[in-house]
């Protein structure tokens, strides 16, 4: 009987530098390019180019920073604006749900003040072209109709009330403007409008006032807003902050800083949590 002996061939290791080296490719479904350093900046910049267009010209957002506006937004509320619902139709954008402005709507525009071109209101629209309006005890009365306003802070005959009764305001346009908070512009305007004691809103202007009757400087003292200085309406309060009243009067570096200290570390306590997403109506 033979006998077989299997022989094992050891093959010694080349050199380092003479060695080679072989991998199986990828397929091309499963190899990823490395994005240079221009193709990486190139993609920052349009993703800010495209939040930059959305944040000027679909929305926008604003803080706000006095109490005209009480009970329907409080100081310190950060809201959503939609820059396009009230914007002039366009056939670029056919799907867009375009609408004129409507008596009742919350909308954000420009002071119509030369003194403040660049300064945002937010207000109530009351009226609308050919709209008649009169305030009597505060009381506001549309087309002849005394008007049911639940969103509004009405004034209280409460005693306080009559002490501060205030003749231009709360019985707007009977009593001539004594001055007070009244544009020049506006005083020398207001007679032209006023109809059988009404004022009449006329073609292209909007009258709008703040919810909270007692404590806003609105149409009343500054006149119509034109229709083309109306930016939008606001959706919803995003955010909202307990913030003191007398906060927008502190624009030093000093008491911005100071009060951005505050906020971070009353973010939790001072937030006005059931506020969030509260839809503005």
């Amino acid at each position: 009987m033979t006998t077989r002996t299997a022989k094992a061939t050891i093959t010694e290791p080349l050199p380092a530098d003479q060695a080679t080296f072989t991998h199986e490719a990828l397929p091309e479904s499963e190899q990823k390019d490395v994005e240079t350093p221009l193709e990486s900046l190139a993609s920052i910049c349009s993703v800010l180019a495209i939040g930059l267009f959305v944040m000027t010209f679909i929305f926008q957002n604003f803080e706000i920073p006095s109490a005209s506006m009480v009970k329907t937004l409080l100081i310190g509320d950060h809201v959503l604006v939609d820059r396009i619902s009230f914007a002039p139709p366009s056939k670029w954008a056919p799907w867009v749900h375009y609408r004129d402005i409507q008596r009742g709507d919350v909308i954000v525009f420009l002071k119509p003040n030369p003194e403040t071109p660049d300064m945002f209101l937010v207000k109530r629209a009351i009226g609308i072209p050919g709209d008649r309006i009169h305030l009597k005890n505060g009381i506001v009365y549309l087309n002849g109709v005394a008007q049911d306003e639940p969103q509004a802070a009405k004034p209280v005959d409460d005693g306080n009330y009559q002490h501060s009764y205030d003749p231009y305001r709360d019985d707007f346009p009977a009593i001539p403007p004594n001055g007070e908070g009244v544009t020049a512009l506006w005083a020398d305007e207001l007679p032209s409008h006023i109809v059988n004691g009404d004022l009449v809103v006329p073609p292209g202007k909007v009258f709008a006032m703040g919810d909270n009757r007692t404590e806003s400087l609105d149409g009343r003292y500054w006149g119509f807003v034109p229709r083309e200085n109306i930016v939008g309406r606001p959706l919803f309060v995003y955010w909202s902050f307990q913030t003191p009243a007398d906060q927008i009067d502190k624009q030093s570096v000093g008491e911005r800083v100071s009060f951005m200290a505050h906020i971070v570390i009353h973010i939790f306590d001072q937030t006005r949590w059931k506020r969030t997403l509260h839809l503005i109506k």
